[in-house]
């Protein structure tokens, strides 16, 4: 029985990825990184995946934030993925889709299922 509901959910994996999968990622971490030739350490971009498939998923704009000066228009963004990836927060995390390229950043606890995750962004500002 485990044998057959593992291969239900290897197809509808399969499916779910052919079909809702429009976009590729590239994740940069920032590490500390030691030059073999100076031995100086300093903080480097490192790619730790790259091109992995994923799918970018946009929360219809329906609020404005009012503060003191001025209303903020607010959007929800999701990316979904293989839910084997890991992706350690505070990377940056590179999509395009449809042929529009931004830089995002990890911004909650990623929702995992047999199928896919889900890792709620935000817009990438800068290497904290």
């Amino acid at each position: 029985m485990v044998n057959i509901i593992n291969k239900a959910r290897q197809a509808a994996r399969k499916a779910y990825e052919a079909v809702y999968y429009e976009g590729l990622c590239t994740v940069t971490e920032h590490k500390v990184v030691t030059d073999d030739a100076t031995k100086i350490s300093g903080h480097k971009e490192v790619v730790v995946l790259e091109n992995q498939p994923c799918r970018l998923s946009f929360e219809k704009i329906t609020s404005t934030n009012q503060t003191d000066t001025a209303a903020i228009q607010t959007q929800g963004v999701k990316l979904f993925l293989a839910p084997e990836i890991v992706i350690q927060p505070g990377s940056k995390i590179t999509v395009t889709q449809n042929s529009v390229t931004a830089d995002y950043t990890r911004s909650g606890v990623p929702a995992i299922y047999p199928t896919h995750q889900e890792i709620t962004l935000e817009l990438f500002k800068g290497w904290a």
